[in-house]
């Protein structure tokens, strides 16, 4: 497992399902904000299988 996920794409994506998580244990979303475990595992891993399927990588190139 490579990873493909960058820097500011992983923060976006840890940020953005931690408030997705929040939002739908308070009960202001309903059930879909627990989807938002899905964006904060693959900023968590730093892979996203989507990115593989599409030839995305969002890593700078190592030198």
């Amino acid at each position: 497992m490579n990873i493909n996920v960058g820097t500011i794409d992983r923060v976006l994506r840890i940020v953005a399902g931690l408030v997705l998580i929040a939002l739908a244990a308070t009960g202001t979303v309903g059930w879909w904000g627990w989807l938002g475990v899905v964006p904060l595992a693959t900023g968590l891993f730093r892979f996203c299988p989507a990115y593989t399927l599409l030839g995305v990588n969002t890593c700078p190139m190592k030198k």
